[in-house]
């Protein structure tokens, strides 16, 4: 087999490819079999018909095309090995000659990763925010502490934002009543925006057993404008409780309200702690990407704005709702959600180079034991057993992938520990102070955390951090690469 390459652009080459055609026979001979599988001819048992009768029967000419594209796959994937390439799309081919007991000639033109030199990573300067615990963080977290431990009482006036009332609701579209839409003796916060846009505008002011008509974009099964009316019930105010040792001794296992201040302001100091470790992850990727200029192969970019909006488009139908009416809800159109969604692709393309080069020069890899304990991370996260999640990563040809992105974070913690780190104040910032450093996946460590205190607070920092712990094992063999 002969190849030329032939280079397009910084990132896109043609190889012409001529193939004698004695290298076809093994494609030739599987066509054959192929093709006596399909026809029946009498006296023959199907898949042991002879090529000669074949050839009377279907014609050489099917056989050949049959050989051709059986071969075509194996024969580019043996010439871009030959070359060295990393095809980053599936190729454009072209078969420009071919004759029976003649050479076979094609071409394939196909993006390529692109050549660049890294640039020297040790010591990067990143800057990032300074962690300041303010009194107003303290009394934010005091609130929803507070919150959590409010009554209700009945109030006989209008609706207030941050009101708790219960609430009829219908809704039509061109005049026909829209039964999926239509709810009864509804408890709903005001303010809180989470059920039907407008609502809280049409709610404030509202007296009850009075009603208000309003324009909204419903989504679920019943997506789409309509009218809907909301009749107030009741009303209800949150009646918070004081700020003294007595309430510190029931929220907490403190006992005075000093106390609880000093943990909820160090609990807080330790999430900021956590966004700041999560902020010099973002921020050294950034540095990093900003030092190098590299051509981005045009298919890469597509494929990744294309698997973006597969992705967002699934999750859009899981609540729904459509790609237009969640546009129309962030007040933004489609040609600025375009440019948005190609610029996190570029940038996400861009970092896949650079992060792969990096973990190229430093020879990284991964061990059964490390890809073990994403994959369990990962499975909790999902809500399913490690086991399951393993096999179903295998199943789907997933797990190269993983194996790919979990050696990129190794990649970026490595650029990460060589970084020189200070907040906006000048002070340095040791990541490993923080929580452990950057982990594996290349995000921060999380705090220990020994207060009782908010738990959607709680829960925000261990989402931030990623940092579960395992709770089962799940065996995973790098070698089903």
């Amino acid at each position: 087999m002969k190849t030329d390459v032939e280079e397009l652009g910084p990132t896109r080459v043609k190889l012409t490819i001529e193939v004698p055609f004695e290298e076809l026979k093994g494609s030739l001979d599987k066509a054959y079999r192929e093709v006596g599988r399909q026809v029946r001819v009498p006296g023959f048992r199907p898949g042991r018909v002879p090529p000669r009768i074949i050839d009377q029967r279907v014609g050489r000419a099917a056989v050949l095309d049959e050989a051709v594209n059986e071969a075509l796959p194996r024969l580019y994937s043996d010439a871009a090995s030959e070359q060295e390439l990393r095809p980053v799309a599936q190729p454009t081919v072209d078969v420009t000659s071919f004759a029976d007991g003649e050479p076979l000639v094609f071409t394939a033109e196909v993006d390529v990763r692109p050549e660049f030199e890294l640039p020297d990573y040790d010591g990067l300067a990143v800057t990032v925010d300074a962690v300041t615990v303010t009194d107003d963080d303290v009394a934010e977290q005091l609130d929803a502490l507070r919150q959590r431990f409010g009554t209700l009482e009945g109030v006989d006036r209008p609706v207030e934002s941050g009101d708790f009332v219960s609430i009829d609701l219908a809704a039509e579209r061109d005049g026909t009543p829209l039964s999926d839409a239509t709810t009864s003796g509804l408890s709903y916060e005001v303010g809180s925006d989470s059920l039907v846009p407008g609502l809280d505008d049409a709610l404030v002011g509202l007296a009850p057993d009075a009603s208000a008509t309003f324009e909204s974009e419903l989504m679920g099964e019943a997506a789409g404008p309509a009218q809907v009316t909301v009749t107030v019930r009741s009303v209800r105010k949150q009646v918070l409780p004081e700020l003294d040792d007595d309430f510190a001794t029931t929220a907490s296992e403190f006992d005075t309200l000093d106390e609880l201040k000093t943990a909820v302001r160090e609990r807080a100091a330790s999430m900021k702690q956590v966004e700041q470790g999560m902020q010099a992850r973002d921020r050294t990727l950034e540095t990093l990407l900003d030092l190098v200029d590299i051509p981005l192969p045009e298919a890469a970019v597509e494929n990744e704005v294309e698997g973006r909006l597969h992705n967002m488009g699934h999750e859009l139908e899981g609540i729904g709702q459509t790609l237009e009416s969640y546009l129309s809800l962030q007040g933004k159109d489609r040609a600025e959600f375009d440019a948005e969604l190609r610029e996190g692709s570029s940038k996400s393309v861009k970092s896949t180079f650079v992060l792969d080069a990096v973990a190229a020069k430093e020879e990284l890899g991964i061990s059964d034991e490390e890809l073990t304990d994403q994959v369990v991370r990962r499975a909790q996260r999902a809500g399913v057993e490690p086991q399951q999640y393993a096999n179903q990563l295998m199943q789907a040809g997933q797990l190269p992938m993983l194996v790919s992105e979990i050696v990129r974070g190794k990649a970026l913690a490595l650029v990460m520990e060589a970084a020189v780190v200070t907040d906006t104040e000048g002070h340095p910032v040791d990541l490993d102070a923080i929580g452990g450093g950057p982990r594996p996946d290349g995000a921060a460590a999380a705090p220990s955390d020994d207060v009782a205190e908010d738990a959607a607070a709680e829960e925000q920092a261990t989402s931030a951090a990623g940092d579960d712990e395992p709770a089962g094992d799940a065996v995973v063999d790098t070698t089903a690469e």
